[in-house]
């Protein structure tokens, strides 16, 4: 296990992976680990992180995957099961040199995908929690529609100068996740067997009005999860519900954390 600092690089396998750490006051308080979305990164997270921190009490730990931020690149086109590769590969070593005692994992997008396919993968005992915050099972129509239109913004409008800002080497980032979506044989991606065996309690957190995924992701949850799912759904937030309306989704994650974060001393996150 590493011994953290509050920023750095954390070296699993060939990568480097760019992170940040919000310690906890309580050496036996859990952690929050967070997975960003598929053009997110450490930074495009925000303040989001210290809020949950001092709503929870928790630990949190924050990272860029491959080709994120200030991560190292990946060699593109990514494969189509890069979400799998992540989860089955890359995550487990991440959690295996981290303080992860105990926690939850929290995803937004690709990162929730990323979430479900490690708890429904691993039995791990440390693991006590999903938060999934527009999180994608299948692909949807208008998933590829909305993925095909920014697309032609990076490539017309000043967002890639945006998007610049937070990444490191932002074709690697961006191509990396568009590439993969665009491909037509993504269509058949499908990640919902994993759910039936998650064995730990869910949370999903969907926007009224995600531009990329219906409320039929969060039906899917439903049906295929054996354990309890929480479900916020919140009226006139988009894909980044955390950013569209904040105080609603930190309050949602804060609940649901204190109930699954009870450790067997009946104690909470706060």
């Amino acid at each position: 296990m590493t011994n953290l600092t509050p920023t750095g690089l954390l070296s699993i396998g060939t990568a480097s992976l760019e992170y940040k750490w919000l310690a906890p006051q309580s050496a036996d308080a859990p952690t929050i680990v967070m997975l960003h979305e598929g053009l997110g990164s450490v930074g495009l997270w925000g303040d989001f992180p210290e809020k949950l921190q001092q709503a929870t009490s928790a630990g949190i730990f924050v990272y860029s995957r491959a080709g994120y931020g200030q991560s190292s690149p990946v060699t593109l086109p990514r494969p189509l099961d890069y979400m799998q590769r992540e989860a089955l590969d890359v995550l487990p070593k991440v959690l295996d040199a981290i303080p992860f005692k105990r926690g939850l994992l929290l995803g937004h997008s690709d990162g929730g995908s990323i979430a479900a396919i490690y708890a429904g993968s691993h039995q791990d005992h440390r693991l006590q929690g999903i938060a999934l915050m527009a999180p994608h099972f299948i692909v949807e129509d208008i998933s590829v529609m909305s993925i095909a239109g920014i697309k032609t913004a990076y490539e017309t409008t000043d967002l890639k100068a945006k998007l610049a800002r937070w990444h490191k080497d932002v074709d690697n980032a961006f191509y990396g996740w568009n590439g993969a979506w665009l491909d037509p044989k993504f269509r058949d991606w499908d990640i919902s067997e994993y759910l039936a065996y998650v064995r730990v309690p869910v949370m999903v957190v969907q926007g009224v009005d995600d531009q990329y995924g219906t409320l039929r992701q969060v039906e899917i949850a439903q049906e295929e999860c054996y354990c309890p799912v929480d479900l916020k759904i919140i009226p006139g937030a988009g894909h980044s519900p955390h950013r569209d309306a904040p105080e609603a989704t930190l309050d949602a994650l804060a609940q649901f954390a204190k109930a699954a974060l009870r450790d067997d001393r009946g104690l909470q996150a706060a």
